[in-house]
């Protein structure tokens, strides 16, 4: 059963290392983060899922140990899924993961085994939700770490360029993920997320399937578009 969740955004750039110079600017989405995180760990789970967006779906899950690596983005900067356990698998973790993975080293996690999920980002709404009951339903007391940026098209400097409905897609994101209403977030638009580069769609309608039934209260944490990419955190618990 789902008892808490983090939802953070999963830009390589909250890694210092990966920002350089511009690091200071996502001081306040880092420590949002870390907020965010606490109250996973408040929660006590028996089990910790990282969820975040792939280029395609995963092979299974990604056990605790699992390594990933900033190198393709020019630091070369490794992570580790958790503690620090032999793992037999070539499969490294996808960036969004690596991300995850180091803000949970950031806030030194010691709490639950860690385990971690790609989801294909053009993944329809009812396997993703699917998914999320599969996730919750895997110990008594499960917690979900879910990694998604919004649109990607909030300014005309912005990856996606701009697209006049990225404001109110990424509205209403924030508004399901404060209030933790699965059902909201299931209704966000496929397609609609699709062309406006929101790879956290996927991840939390992952995350919707996996609260449903659970009774989870949300609070928004963070609601802001540096670099013209939508950027949320929220708890649920």
């Amino acid at each position: 059963m789902l008892v808490a969740a983090a939802v953070c955004p999963c830009p390589p750039l909250l890694v210092p290392e990966v920002a350089a110079g511009a690091a200071p600017e996502l001081d306040t989405l880092r420590d949002a983060c870390a907020d965010a995180l606490g109250v996973l760990a408040a929660a006590r789970p028996d089990l910790l899922i990282v969820v975040g967006p792939a280029d395609r779906p995963d092979r299974g899950p990604h056990p605790e140990g699992t390594t990933g690596t900033f190198r393709g983005f020019g630091v070369d900067l490794g992570v580790r899924l958790g503690r620090d356990l032999a793992t037999a698998t070539d499969r490294p973790l996808p960036p969004s993961l690596a991300v995850g993975a180091w803000l949970l080293a950031r806030a030194e996690w010691a709490g639950a085994p860690v385990e971690g999920l790609g989801v294909g980002e053009p993944l329809a709404a009812e396997r993703c939700t699917g998914a999320g009951r599969d996730l919750a339903a895997r110990a008594d007391r499960v917690a979900l770490l879910v990694m998604g940026d919004g649109s990607a098209c909030r300014t005309l400097k912005a990856p996606g360029y701009l697209d006049e409905r990225a404001e109110a897609f990424d509205a209403a994101a924030a508004r399901a993920l404060g209030a933790a209403d699965p059902d909201a977030l299931i209704a966000l638009d496929e397609a609609l997320a699709y062309e406006l580069k929101a790879a956290g769609r996927a991840p939390w309608q992952v995350l919707a399937g996996a609260a449903q039934g659970a009774g989870l209260a949300g609070r928004l944490l963070y609601e802001d578009a540096p670099y013209g990419v939508g950027y949320l955190v929220a708890a649920w618990s």
